[in-house]
């Protein structure tokens, strides 16, 4: 059996698990990691201080993910800090 899930990040850097309705934010990335197999691995800790790891179809991933539009954000929130 598989189950599939749909994972959301939203602007806070939260991870939505539509699937579930499970939410978990990723407070501290500390490995990253891409396969030759086409996965892609990110692991950190939550906001309660537990490791987690998410795996990622990297593909997927890189077709979801809006990387100048987080580039963006991501200098308009340093810039007013």
């Amino acid at each position: 059996m598989v189950v599939l899930y749909r994972l959301l990040f939203n602007h806070n850097n939260t991870l939505h698990i539509m699937e579930d309705q499970i939410t978990k934010r990723m407070n501290d990335i500390h490995t990253f990691m891409s396969t030759k197999d086409n996965e892609t691995c990110l692991s950190g800790t939550d906001e309660n201080g537990k490791e987690f790891m998410i795996w990622f179809n990297t593909i997927d991933l890189l077709e979801s993910l809006r990387i100048d539009h987080m580039k963006e954000k991501a200098k308009y929130y340093i810039n007013n800090l």
